[in-house]
């Protein structure tokens, strides 16, 4: 027989074998696009943009839909209503964490952000009740991010106005606000100590504490050292990374968008004026700011698709049973992007979050940290972080670019988990 018609019936039987056990386990999965064996629907989708490929599933399959990464199921939900219906409705059964391949391989499903069951549970609870007791949520919370954003503005004076790559800098605020959190102490920006941590922040690293040493032999804690670490470091990769990466979005839509930071501005100095620094209180008083806040956050879309989730117990979801364990990916672009609710959504806009009078309009549709039992730990401090930084570079100083505004790309350059803007140059000058 030829070689090419067994090759050809060798694929239709596979095909035909991975269909009928998926069609024949303990499953009713959601329809989507025929996975081919083994590969699943990697050729179908464009990898480097997945909003794109999910959006266009969604119209073709719904609002939930399987696609299939080699093997593996993977149920997405699209769209604010089922987004919500699984996360806040069903928040327990949807609480698990979904496998991530990379971290699997660094946090071996330690810390908080990877951890699941009894595990995750307690090592949350942990960390909420330590971040409180360290401030979190209190004045003395405000008062280091208020003196990390003074220190943030006398390191960009230090640019003395010429043309720079803000991410370096940007990246060391949040860092030192987490620093000074756990560690009680903030460092100068070219510390060697401080420099080493910003490089390796990521990685797991040792440190000795005798609040835990009752429990290095208990095996049935989850207060083990290596637990521990992975904690400390998931806090530092989640209050570093997104924050920095959210600031350095801000500034170049700022930058591109000179009108809106010139209206910025000129609520800076109506409420703030320029003789004492921003606090917390004002937020409520400069609606305009705030909108700003929350459409930068919107627009930039950081983290598309969330973390993956997991089903923790078979559920019965829309008519559909999904078993134990199949991972889930929510796609908050669908909601952050929806234009029912942010007319024309991919134009930065902070009217989208303006009513007719000025105010402040709150929208449930607002989820960049998530929602639902894994909603981000550290939602209240990032929000304080980037009211209280961009508030205090604009009162201090104009952006310029080199290039026009208008020409400047705000395009994210990344399809992938997380959104980065593209590099771009800004002079800081002094007001």
């Amino acid at each position: 027989m030829d070689p090419a018609v067994v090759l050809v019936l060798c694929l239709s039987s596979l095909l035909l074998l991975f269909l009928w056990r998926q069609s024949s386990g303990r499953g009713k999965f959601p329809p989507g696009p025929t996975p081919l064996p083994v590969i699943g629907n990697i050729l179908q989708m464009g990898v480097k943009d997945m909003k794109k490929t999910f959006n266009n599933f969604s119209q073709v399959y719904g609002p939930v839909f399987t696609v299939y990464f080699g093997m593996k199921p993977i149920v997405v939900l699209h769209g604010y209503e089922a987004v919500k219906e699984a996360l806040i409705d069903h928040g327990e059964e949807f609480s698990g964490r979904g496998i991530f391949p990379l971290s699997e391989r660094s946090s071996k499903g330690l810390g908080i952000i990877f951890s699941n069951g009894n595990r995750w549970k307690e090592i949350r609870r942990f960390a909420l009740m330590t971040l409180r007791n360290f401030g979190m949520g209190k004045r003395t919370i405000e008062e280091r991010v208020q003196e990390e954003a003074r220190c943030l503005v006398d390191e960009l004076r230090k640019t003395k106005a010429s043309s720079c790559d803000p991410t370096f800098i940007l990246g060391c605020a949040p860092c030192n606000v987490i620093c000074s959190i756990i560690f009680q102490n903030r460092f100068d920006y070219k510390d060697e100590i401080f420099l080493a941590l910003m490089e390796r922040f990521n990685k797991n690293f040792k440190m000795q504490s005798s609040l835990w040493i009752q429990e290095k032999n208990n095996s049935q804690s989850e207060f083990t050292m290596e637990n521990l670490v992975s904690t400390v470091s998931d806090l530092f990769v989640a209050g570093t990374e997104t924050t920095s990466t959210t600031l350095r979005y801000g500034l170049l839509l700022l930058l591109k968008h000179p009108e809106v930071t010139a209206k910025v501005q000129a609520e800076i100095d109506r409420v703030i004026g320029r003789h004492r620094s921003p606090c917390m209180q004002d937020r409520s008083h400069m609606p305009y700011t705030d909108a700003v806040v929350h459409e930068i956050q919107r627009y930039i879309d950081l983290v598309p698709n969330n973390v993956p989730r997991a089903v923790t117990s078979d559920i019965k979801f829309r008519n559909y049973l999904i078993p134990k364990g199949t991972t889930i990916l929510t796609s908050l672009t669908s909601v952050l992007h929806d234009d029912k609710e942010f007319p024309n959504p991919e134009k930065f806009d902070p009217g989208h979050f303006l009513d007719e009078s000025g105010n402040f309009k709150k929208s449930n549709f607002f989820m960049p940290f998530s929602t639902g039992k894994r909603i981000c730990v550290g939602e209240g401090l990032a929000r304080m972080e980037l009211f209280l930084f961009l508030t205090s570079i604009l009162q201090n100083f104009n952006l310029k670019s080199l290039i026009d505004p208008k020409k400047l790309n705000a395009t994210s350059n990344s399809g992938g988990f997380i959104s980065l803007p593209p590099l771009y140059k800004i002079c800081f000058i002094p007001v």
